[in-house]
C-alpha cells in the first residue's frame, strides 16, 4: 500500500470516528449556548429584584439615602431624626408641640412616644393615602389637613413648640407674610423651622402638581431678611443648645434649621 492510500485511509477513519465526535461537540454546544443565555438573563433578573426590595426596606433610612441621591432630602424625614435634639434644646418646652408638613402623622407618632410629650398635626396637602393608623388620628382631631396659607384654628399659644417642615417652600412671600406670624402666634415658647436648603435639594417635577407650585428654596440671607420683614426675631439661644445638643449626638442636618421666638 503506498502512502497516500494509507493517509487517505487514515482521514477515513478520523471522517467517521473522531470527526462525529468533534460534529457532535460543536451540536451538544448549539444546543447549549440558548440554555446558558436564559440563565445568564434569569440570574440578572434575580439581582434587580433583590436591589429594588432593598431599596423599600426602610421608610427612614432608606429613603433619606435615596432622597440624597436625587437631590430631594425630605425635610420631615429629618425632623424625625431630630427629636431628640429638639428636646435636648427646648428641655420642658417640648410637652405640647404641633407638627405643620407632610406625613405628619409619622411625625406625631414618634412625638407621642416620647415621655411627657403630647403631639398634634397639620397636613397641608391630603392624607389620602395614609395607612389606618393615620386616618384614626385624622378621626381622633388630633392630625388635620389645612390649608397653612390661611390662619389656623387654634388660640394663641395653644402649643409650647411648633414645628414646621416641608411647606414653606411651597408658599409665594405674599402668604408667607401671613402663614410665619400665624405660626409664631399659635406658640408660645417658638417655632423651629426646617426648610430646605439651595444647592442640595430640588423639588420633583411631579411635586408641583401636588403642591401647586415648585419648591422655591432660599438661603439663610434671605430668611433671616424675611424674619426682620414680618417682625419675628430668631431664639439665639435655643439656637446655641440645638447646635451643642446636634455635635454631642452626631446630628448633622441637610436642611436649614431656624429657631424663632413666638409673640410675647
Amino acid at each position: 500500500m503506498s502512502r497516500r492510500q494509507a493517509n487517505a485511509n487514515l482521514s477515513r477513519r478520523l471522517g467517521d470516528t473522531g470527526g462525529g465526535w468533534l460534529s457532535g461537540s460543536s451540536y451538544s454546544k448549539s444546543r447549549s449556548s440558548p440554555i446558558l443565555y436564559v440563565a445568564l438573563i434569569a440570574v440578572g433578573a434575580l439581582l434587580i429584584l433583590a436591589y429594588s426590595h432593598s431599596g423599600k426596606g426602610g421608610i427612614g433610612n432608606t429613603r433619606g439615602a435615596i432622597s440624597r441621591v436625587q437631590g430631594d432630602y425630605s425635610c420631615t424625614a429629618e425632623v424625625q431624626r431630630a427629636i431628640p435634639v429638639l428636646k435636648k434644646a427646648y428641655g420642658d418646652s417640648m410637652h405640647k408641640v404641633l407638627h405643620v408638613g407632610p406625613d405628619t402623622c409619622t411625625v406625631v407618632s414618634k412625638l407621642c412616644s416620647e415621655e411627657e410629650t403630647e403631639a398634634w398635626g397639620v397636613d397641608p396637602y391630603d392624607v389620602e393615602d395614609a395607612d389606618r393608623s393615620c386616618k384614626a388620628l385624622v378621626r381622633k382631631g388630633i392630625v388635620r389637613v389645612d390649608d397653612i396659607k390661611y390662619p389656623l384654628p387654634y388660640r394663641p399659644k395653644s402649643f409650647s413648640v411648633v414645628i414646621v417642615s416641608d411647606s414653606l417652600d411651597y408658599l409665594s412671600e405674599r402668604y408667607l407674610n401671613k402663614t410665619l406670624p400665624d405660626l409664631a402666634r399659635v406658640s408660645a415658647d417658638g417655632v423651629v423651622i426646617f426648610t430646605g436648603s439651595p444647592g442640595k435639594q430640588r423639588a420633583k417635577a411631579a411635586e408641583v402638581s401636588k403642591f401647586g407650585r415648585a419648591a422655591k428654596l432660599r438661603n439663610t440671607a434671605w430668611w433671616t431678611k424675611f424674619f426682620g420683614q414680618v417682625s419675628l426675631e430668631e431664639n439665639e439661644g435655643a439656637g446655641k443648645k440645638f447646635n451643642i445638643a446636634a455635635t454631642k449626638m452626631s446630628f448633622v442636618s441637610n436642611c436649614q434649621v431656624f429657631h424663632l421666638r413666638s409673640f410675647n
